[in-house]
């Protein structure tokens, strides 16, 4: 009995199990540390984006389908959970999940002919889409019409999902969508279906000639892209209390989403989180530091790193640090 104690194999973490391991023990304890509301809102923002971007990820970085009609599931799931709440008085908890169902559903609709074409036309496409909903929306009187549609104010709590003493809930069930969106990821890159998505990005002719159905598996990443984004409008939407599309379905939002992915790194488990956390907070300081004067600083920024990391690691600044990190072993 003892020699057995004495030959069980001891406990052990690799490099990689602690360094996440004290990421989400700094996840957890930020809120405790820094106890001001912009500081709590500005994370929250950083995780947000993050999950919109990894969601993104799942179809333009794991199967190569660039879109940036993102935003038409982003609105969607906005508008889809505050109509539920003001027109049925459904919970926002409900909501979310509808928001998520509905983006779901309509990624399917414009995901067949969408995939029907390739490369820049797929991009174009996207694009044309967005504008097509952000017009209908802003006419559509029953949905607020250019004026959008406010959220009153319900008594505090988490049922209510609304908080105005503290941002402590909004930061935890924000990050609680990230982890679930990367928990996610991680388990399609060792999946099957992760593997077919890899494979449609890298060459549809040879997946096809190995008897992948490629538009199948492009509108089954579709699909779980369009949920998490709609959820996350959701969230956004109940966060902010407002929304018009001009916020939820502008154009910016979805060329911030796709920026954040591909400057982090396109394809990878962290880089969206990454882009997330270089991205927002030059956008958010720049904003805090400059005011008005400086709303295009952050574009200008945008530009000059996607040029960079176009010329020295067109993967993103993940696998940029997977270099440095092979160079240094080298030499």
């Amino acid at each position: 009995m003892e020699d057995a104690k004495e030959r069980r194999p001891a406990i052990t973490f690799s490099p990689q199990k602690l360094t996440l391991l004290a990421l989400a023990a700094a996840a957890l304890a930020y809120p405790w540390m820094f106890t001001l509301p912009f500081e709590r809102r500005f994370m929250i923002v950083v995780l947000l984006y993050a999950m919109l971007a990894q969601a993104w990820n799942i179809l333009g970085g794991y199967t190569g389908q660039v879109s940036l009609g993102h935003v038409v599931f982003f609105g969607i799931g906005a508008y889809t959970s505050t109509l539920l709440h003001l027109k049925l008085g459904l919970t926002p908890w409900i909501g979310m999940i509808a928001g998520g169902v509905a983006a779901t559903l309509v990624s399917q609709v414009i995901g067949y002919p969408s995939f029907r074409l390739k490369g820049h036309y797929f991009v174009i496409a996207t694009i044309v889409l967005a504008e097509i909903v952000h017009v209908l929306f802003r006419n559509w009187d029953w949905a607020g019409g250019a004026l959008g549609l406010s959220i009153p104010p319900r008594p505090e709590s988490f049922a209510n999902f609304q908080f105005f003493t503290t941002k402590l809930p909004y930061y935890y069930i924000s990050l609680a969508l990230l982890a679930i969106v990367l928990a996610t990821t991680a388990y399609l890159e060792r999946s099957k279906a992760g593997y077919y998505f890899r494979a449609i990005k890298e060459d549809p002719d040879a997946a096809r000639s190995l008897g992948i159905n490629i538009t199948n598996y492009k509108m089954l990443a579709m699909a779980i892209s369009a949920f998490f984004t709609g959820v996350g409008g959701a969230f956004y939407a109940q966060f902010v209390l407002y929304i018009d599309p001009d916020n939820v379905f502008g154009f910016k939002v979805s060329v911030l989403i796709m920026l954040v992915a591909v400057v982090g790194g396109i394809g990878t488990l962290w880089g969206p989180v990454l882009g997330a956390f270089i991205l927002i907070p030059l956008s958010e300081f720049t904003r805090v530091l400059l005011g008005g004067a400086g709303r295009a600083l952050d574009l200008l920024v945008y530009g000059i790193l996607i040029m960079l990391v176009a010329v020295f690691e067109p993967r993103g600044l993940w696998a940029l640090g997977g270099r440095i990190k092979t160079w240094r072993r080298g030499k």
